[in-house]
């Protein structure tokens, strides 16, 4: 007997909306028809011919705990993501310790296990830890990254050297290597330049274009000679844009068909927002990489529109709103977006930027299934995976509050924006916002990336949380 049904709907299924029913049994997808045929049923939610989509995966998430939990923590953070429609998140390695050996991954597994009301999977940082990654692909880290070519938030900052023979060592194990693309010289060059620049502008010209590409063409290259598989988080300009289009769909050096896999994402803050917010915005619009000129947002919307952009991430990286607001080279980096990222892409299919197709590609479809979460039976609406849903009324369409917001940084870069908000957001069959919080800390299931060898529970060491003084 079905645990839900849902009617009445008009559901995103097999790239193309259908009206529908949905029956729910035991966590997974178990029937998706015209009509239903079935009485008795624990739950019927009548959708009102209102869209069901996958649950969103956000790959690139930064909950703050261990070490920083005042800004954010795995209930607060996850609790953002429900509400945004966000099913399944990957957690960074840039806490305090840094997820850099087993101890520090089992650590803040338990914090995540016993606070996470999403499903969630955790990367393993690299820096000076090379003979670490073995035993943390083994323990189960989703992914290796962000592994910073240049300075930002967590001093995890890796030489080419290091860069070079980390990528090796991920094609050895088969893992994926998300990649922080700012190159360290180009941004201790242009900082002298800038330093003493007290306008928040001067902070983007600290950290140009050419920065960008220089670290994607040397981490395309590196990924090319060794046949590993790259991602390069937060792509931001268009000569990003061009490089791993050519890497893409090119003849790129020597490598041809035999190179590697490169594979890319886009935040909301760069499709969105240009150095122009500054204005607005202050030393609230840190962030790394910086906002780009106006011109950049296009050519990211080409890269997405046309294949050579994979995925859309929040880089959901939270500081309280009294943090930022010093000055620009004080403030630190980074800014809240799991929970606006949906609602402001769902505006966007309105105005014609892409397709709905097209987002539940780059939000849904590609995420699981570069990032090994198909695997979990993750990203569709298909027979057998998992019941993760978002109900959403495309008309309802509503300003952005920071006010209503979950995350502890209290605030929003996207402050009167307009968003399409989930009515409803189901994890595994279970509804876990509905106008509220739904859910129990610790319901979110831990995913295992596919390195993972499970060890019998008495050699895994028992951690406290280690929070920040």
């Amino acid at each position: 007997m079905p645990d839900l049904i849902i009617t009445n709907a008009r559901i995103f299924h097999q790239g193309r909306i259908i009206e529908a029913e949905l029956a729910v049994e035991d966590g997974k997808i178990a029937q998706v028809a015209r009509i239903i045929q079935i009485k008795n049923v624990d739950r019927v939610i009548d959708a009102k011919n209102m869209l069901v989509l996958p649950g969103i995966i956000d790959v690139h998430v930064h909950f703050r705990e261990p070490g920083m939990s005042r800004k954010e923590d795995w209930f607060s953070g996850s609790c953002a993501a429900a509400a945004g429609g966000v099913t399944t998140v990957i957690d960074h390695p840039n806490t305090i310790p840094p997820t850099l050996d087993e101890n520090s991954f089992r650590a803040k597994l338990e914090v995540a296990t016993s606070k996470s009301i999403v499903d969630f999977g955790i990367n393993g940082g690299v820096n000076h830890n090379l003979d670490n990654l073995d035993s943390l692909w083994k323990a189960g880290v989703t992914a290796f990254g962000e592994i910073f070519l240049g300075e930002s938030t967590g001093s995890m900052t890796v030489d080419r050297d290091q860069m070079t023979a980390a990528m090796q060592l991920t094609k050895n194990l088969g893992a994926l290597a998300c990649v922080h693309a700012e190159d360290r010289e180009i941004l201790e060059t242009y900082g002298k330049i800038t330093k003493g620049d007290l306008a928040p502008e001067s902070y983007s010209k600290s950290r140009p274009n050419l920065s960008e590409a220089v670290a994607v063409a040397n981490t395309v290259e590196d990924a090319m000679a060794f046949g590993a598989r790259a991602h390069l988080c937060h792509i931001s300009t268009r000569e990003a844009v061009g490089i791993i289009r050519g890497a893409k769909y090119g003849d790129y050096g020597d490598y041809g068909e035999s190179g590697g896999t490169i594979t890319a994402e886009a935040a909301p803050h760069h499709l969105l927002l240009s150095n122009k917010d500054y204005d607005r915005l202050g030393s609230l619009a840190k962030m790394n990489p910086p906002l780009r000129k106006r011109r950049s947002l296009q050519y990211l919307w080409n890269g997405l529109n046309d294949g050579t952009i994979d995925i859309v991430a929040s880089d959901h990286a939270p500081h309280t709103e009294n943090e930022k607001m010093t000055d620009i080279w004080s403030a630190p980096a980074g800014v809240p977006g799991v929970e606006t990222m949906l609602p402001l892409m769902l505006v966007a299919v309105r105005r014609n930027l892409i397709s709905l197709s097209r987002m539940v590609e780059v939000m849904c479809t590609n995420p699981a299934m570069i990032f090994g979460l198909d695997t979990h039976k993750k990203g569709a609406i298909w027979k057998g995976f998992d019941a993760d849903l978002v109900i959403v009324d495309t008309n309802m369409v509503t300003e952005i509050d920071a006010d209503r917001l979950h995350s502890k940084a209290g605030w929003t870069p996207y402050e009167g924006m307009e968003g399409i908000f989930p009515v409803m957001t189901i994890s595994r069959g279970e509804v876990i916002w509905e106008d509220d919080i739904h859910a129990k800390k610790g319901r979110g299931n831990f995913l295992p990336g596919a390195g993972f060898e499970e060890k019998p529970e008495e050699e895994s060491p028992a951690f406290s949380n280690i929070d920040e003084k």
